[in-house]
């Protein structure tokens, strides 16, 4: 089950921008940059999308409502989009949480050179 589920979230994330079901667009990954009224999502292969706020776009967070100002560089979000006048224009935007910063662990190198542990 754990297996199922770690795919299912790595084709989320890694799709990047996908067609959704009617006229809205997809976008997944995390954020890279906020400007103004407009956020950059960058997709797990490197590309990056800009998709416009509106001020109807929703905002939700652990499946409640939120607010513009809790989007930060480094969320992990799932936009619902639309493509307008050539910009992608968001409807609802998903804020999940960035990812845990993972200490680095020294390897510990043994008298012979070989990396233990």
């Amino acid at each position: 089950m754990k297996q199922f589920l770690m795919a299912v979230a790595l084709l989320l994330f890694a799709a990047g921008t996908v067609r959704a079901h009617g006229d809205e667009i997809h976008v997944m990954g995390t954020i890279s940059k906020i400007e103004g009224a407009t956020i950059t999502v960058t997709a797990s292969d490197g590309s990056t999308k800009s998709v416009l706020l509106d001020p109807e776009t929703k905002f939700i967070k652990k499946s409640g409502p939120a607010k513009r100002e809790d989007l930060k560089v480094g969320d992990r979000v799932v936009i619902h989009a639309k493509e307008l006048s050539h910009a992608l224009h968001a409807t609802e935007v998903k804020i999940g949480e960035a990812p845990k910063a993972t200490a680095l662990r020294p390897a510990l190198i043994s008298a012979s050179g070989s990396i233990l542990g």
